[in-house]
Parts: C-alpha cells; structure tokens; sequence
C-alpha cells in the first residue's frame, strides 16, 4: 500500500487545483517553481505573487456583473481595496491596475493617497471612503482633499460629533457616509459593535443634523461592516437586511442617498478543502437588496464593497526550512522551522487562525503527524492544526534526498500578517523578518523576481533600540 504525502493528499482533496500543482515531487504556486525561488534567495522568506491580485479582482467584478444582469438590477457596482489589509505601494498600485476605489481607516492613510495622486496613479474622481474612529488628523486630512477637488472622498460618520468637524473645515459641498453599528454574533462579549451609530438613532440624526444642508452635505451611502464576515447564515442576512430596511427608510425622505456599502468579508483559502460559493452569495445579496426595494418602492442603491483579504490575502505565501527534527515523548514529533510563527504570522498566535499549509518538496516521502515549532524561546511559538483537520500531517525527513532540507510554505498569508507584526522593527527573541520576494509580469508578460527587503539585521535592531547610534 503507497503511503506517500502525494498520496494522503489525493486521496483527501480534489489535487491539483487552482494556483497548486507538482512536478517530480516539488510544489509550484500559481505557476511559480517555488523550489528555484527557494535556491535563489534561501530561507525563510516571504514571496508575494502580484498577479493574483488582479485575478481576484476581475472575478469579483464578473460575479457581481453576473448578478446585476440576473435580477436586472438598476444600481451600478464598486469595488473599494481596504489598505489596511496591505498598505504596500506594490499592492495599492496594482489592484490600481484594475479599475478600483479606495477604502481608508486612518489619517495617514491619507498621505497614501497625495502620494499616489502625485504619482498618477489615481484622479481626483475616484471614491474613496474614509472610515474608522477620527481624530482631528485625520477628518483635517479627509477636508483637505475635499477642498482640492477630490469630489468622491465620503467621510463616513462614526459618531455624531464627527459631522461637527466638517461643518467647521470643508468648504465646498461634500457627501457623507453613516456606519451603521452592527449587533455582535453571540460568542462575542458584549452586543454591539463599538462601531458606527445604532440604527434605532439614524433617522433622528439625518432629520435633526442632515435634513435641510443639501446645498452644503448629503447623505449619499449607509454602510455595515460584520466582524464574522460574508457568510451563508441568519446572522448575517438578519444584519444585512437591517441595513437595506434601513436605506429604504431614509430614501424616502432623504433623496440624496443613492449607495450601500456591504464592506467586506469574503473569505479565502485556508484549505485544500475550501468550499466557498462566491457567485451564490452574490446573487443573494443583490437579490435580497432589489426585493426589499421593490416591496419599499424605492430606487436600488449602488453597492459597494470594501474587499481587504479578498483583494491580497492570495498572493502571498511564507516559506520555511525543517531545520530539526525533536521527539519529545512518544507521540509528539517537533519540525523547527528557521523562523517563528509569532513573528512572521502572528494571526496564528493571536487568533488562532489557520492557513494553507503544504510541503514545497518530498511529495513522494511517506508521511508523519507532526508538530511545527518556531525558534523563539515562547511556549506559544507553534503551529499543531490544520483548518479542516485538528491535526498536521507532512513528509517524512528521511526518503528521497534525506541530505535535503524539507521546505514547507504557508499559503494565502498576504492580508494583515505584515501589519500586526510591523515591518522591520523588533521582534520576539530578536528574530529578524524574513527576506521579502516580489513577483510580477514586465510590461512583456514575463515572469520576474526581485528583493523587496532583504532579511533583517542586527545592526538594524541594536539601532532602534540605542546601542548604535
């Protein structure tokens, strides 16, 4: 009986499948030979693959393009990349490629964009909207664009007193956004989200502090963002159909209002075992938005949507050496990696999330259920379970080509990762970032590889923490 790694795979997985094939034993990512990536540049490192981006953006705007045509709906669609989710110039600059909008959640966020209009990169119609919890920083920075022509900036409000602040700086006519706070899924500690304004309030405040500025704002988008994201369940169908209740409410007395934003929440693959219908839940959102429209007898909104991990979270991997093998009782076997998870993907420390983890070599080696350890000196420094089984099952070290390292990479780890940890900086035990590797297409549709960021030094951590001057 075969008892290969390539084996347990194909029998627990549909394989190959979109962006995961092998050849001759080794594992290639949408295309990528991973192990000649890995003979350039070595280990750890952190490879992001840019044309995976675009991709996920085309078949989003094809899915929504599908449902807008099934229930001839009359509103127009917009897609919005959350920053947040990867600040990167060479991540905001190519989802710009693809015909997008922009979503904010900081005043620096800002900088971003003067930066990206001096460039060209964007014009001054394009929507951004800027959400979030806002200091003076940042709404002074929201009024500066509008008061320069950025006609399609929306500030939308996270409380009350936010309106005050533009009422005092803005000196042109603008739009406004209202976040609506959302309930909270039960598992959570309290009931409703600490952000945006209830929903119970929304009609008094447009008739008390919008109702009558038409020449000065307008309330043009209601917006809902859920924490648990876009999933097939009565919690989100019941939050989401607040919202649209809400919209034909306001619409009837509040003309302006044209949009909703369903923010963003698509989830992606963290698992051969992924099984997520996109196209479904689309047409089940546009459906249920027209319904309700339709019984209202009110206009169809325009729907937005701010995809953060949908746009980037795909386009990225972490790879690693096994440059130990530990057996510390008789049903524990530890492989140490040349880095650390808390460092490098610090969702799996803090949140206990799970990515896509696969070998990039020894397909062909038997088998072992295994525990993944990290080099820092925190007990909390591993990684023991897969998203769709509580355990994790890799190739044996020995086999083929025992002298050769295992590698393994974890797959869809391009949204937040690099945001939690921070860039560069000081991490636990002074683990330095990994190298970081670009991927793209030349102007001739070449495939080329570059160095992003070399691997941190220790030069550069004694200098942030005073021994170098």
């Amino acid at each position: 009986m075969s008892n290969t790694y390539t084996d347990l795979v194909k029998q627990t997985f549909y394989f190959p499948q979109e962006g995961f094939e092998t050849h001759e034993s080794n594992l290639f990512f949408n295309g990528v030979d991973l192990r000649a990536i890995i003979e350039k540049y070595g280990t750890p490192l952190k490879l992001s693959y840019l044309p995976k981006i675009g991709s996920q953006i085309a078949k989003a705007k094809q899915m929504f393009a599908n449902a807008l045509k099934k229930h001839k709906y009359d509103g127009k669609y917009h897609y919005c990349y959350c920053t947040k989710s990867s600040h990167f110039s060479f991540v905001v600059e190519e989802a710009l490629k693809h015909e997008i909008h922009l979503e904010t959640s900081y005043a620096y966020d800002i900088e971003i964009i003067n930066r990206l209009y001096e460039k060209k990169k964007i014009n001054k119609d394009i929507f951004i909207i800027c959400n979030g919890f806002k200091q003076k920083s940042y709404t002074s920075r929201i009024a500066r664009l509008l008061n320069t022509g950025f006609k399609n900036v929306i500030p939308v409000l996270d409380n009350k007193e936010e309106l005050e602040m533009y009422k005092r700086s803005v000196k042109v006519p603008f739009k406004l956004g209202i976040r609506v706070a959302a309930e909270e899924e039960p598992t959570f500690p309290f009931y409703t989200s600490r952000l945006g304004l209830r929903a119970k309030d929304i009609l008094e405040f447009y008739v008390d502090q919008i109702e009558g500025y038409e020449n000065k704002f307008q309330l043009k988008m209601l917006h809902i963002f859920l924490n648990k994201g876009i999933k097939d369940d009565i919690y989100y169908w019941s939050e989401l159909n607040k919202v649209i209740n809400l919209y034909c409410q306001l619409k009837k007395i509040c003309p302006e209002l044209d949009s909703i934003n369903i923010g963003g929440g698509f989830p992606i693959k963290h698992s051969l075992g992924f099984d997520y219908d996109y196209q479904f839940m689309i047409n089940e959102i546009v459906g249920n938005i027209k319904k309700a429209c339709k019984k209202a007898k009110v206009p169809m909104p325009h729907i937005f949507t701010e995809f953060g991990s949908y746009t980037v979270g795909e386009s990225m991997a972490h790879i690693y050496s096994v440059i130990s093998q530990k057996v510390q009782n008789d049903r524990e076997i530890w492989y140490m990696i040349d880095s650390s998870f808390i460092t490098t993907l610090p969702d799996t420390w803090g949140i206990g999330e799970r990515f896509l983890l696969l070998p990039v070599n020894k397909w062909d080696n038997e088998y072992q259920r295994v525990v993944l350890g990290g080099i820092t000196c925190d007990s909390h420094d591993y990684y023991d379970s897969e998203e769709h089984i509580n355990e994790v099952f890799l190739p044996k070290l020995n086999g083929e080509k025992p002298n050769e390292p295992l590698y393994l990479g974890f797959f869809h780890t391009g949204a937040y990762q690099d945001q939690i940890s921070g860039y560069g900086g000081i991490k636990h035990c002074m683990i330095p970032s990994p190298k970081h590797i670009i991927i793209e297409r030349d102007k001739s549709g070449k495939l080329v590889d570059w160095v992003y960021a070399k691997e941190q030094t220790a030069q550069s951590m004694l200098r942030i923490l005073g021994y170098i001057k």
